[in-house]
């Protein structure tokens, strides 16, 4: 199946806490970051999901946000440092591809941001990712 999201890392399933309705499931991603993924526990049932599960983390470039630090005081639970390495911006959208250890991330910001952000290539950045915007899917 081919999907427009750009973002897509590999990683392995480290614990899963299962609710009634939501599960919350820990993905330690091929470069060693954390990652968190709040989805149905219906979909982590149909996935099969268990420790060691190997998977790939879905994030639409859209729901990736930048900051130049890491960042406390918010409920964002994902927060992966990383290096700019592409910025393309145009009138109103930026497009900034970020390498993190293990893989890529593109997020979509604005123009703005990406230029109050100062953000060129080779830029440190940290990219937050709200943990009900990752999606998962069976490797």
């Amino acid at each position: 199946m081919s999907l427009s999201i750009r973002n897509q890392i590999a990683g392995t399933v480290t614990s899963i806490a299962s609710g009634e309705a939501m599960s919350s499931v820990k993905v330690r991603l091929d470069g060693g970051q954390d990652v968190t993924a709040a989805i149905t526990t219906d979909a982590a049932k149909d996935l099969g999901l268990a420790e060691g599960s190997a998977v790939r983390i879905l994030v639409k470039a859209t729901e990736v946000s930048l900051a130049t630090g890491a960042v406390s005081g918010v409920s964002i639970r994902n927060q992966i440092p990383g290096t700019v390495v592409d910025v393309a911006a145009g009138t109103a959208m930026a497009s900034v591809k970020v390498d993190v250890n293990g893989g890529g991330l593109t997020a979509a910001i604005t123009a703005d941001a990406a230029k109050d952000l100062g953000l060129k290539a080779g830029s440190p950045v940290v990219a937050l990712i709200k943990a009900t915007e990752v999606s998962l899917a069976a490797a």
